[in-house]
């Protein structure tokens, strides 16, 4: 039997500087949508749950114009790889190596993401 996310206690945790950090309740996330968790080096991060249940979690500072609001972007998929496109310009971020598809050049932190 599989249990509803929504359902289960589990936390969303990052790896960061080899251990493993909290950020935020699995149900915390709505699939499609993105929150920011600030980390314990004074950082962002944007972590995101597609569709299909799958999480990914980068940099939350858009390199663009150094805001904080990669979380608040629209999230799609481009060649079946998913990305989230920063509200303010547009560029899009590959949310599972931080790429940036609009300029090759850019790229945001990536993080490793488990529940636990």
């Amino acid at each position: 039997m599989t249990l509803a996310p929504e359902t289960t206690e589990l936390k969303i945790e990052l790896a960061l500087d080899g251990d493993w950090f909290t950020v935020c309740d699995l149900s915390t996330l709505l699939p499609g949508r993105g929150v920011a968790a600030l980390l314990p080096d004074g950082h962002q991060a944007a972590i995101f749950r597609d569709r299909s249940g799958e999480l990914f979690a980068i940099d939350n500072r858009d390199p663009f114009t150094g805001a904080a609001v990669l979380s608040r972007g629209l999230t799609g998929t481009h060649r079946g790889r998913p990305f989230v496109a920063s509200p303010l310009l547009k560029q899009r971020f590959d949310l599972a190596s931080g790429q940036c598809l609009d300029d090759e050049e850019v790229r945001v932190t990536a993080y490793q993401v488990r529940t636990a």
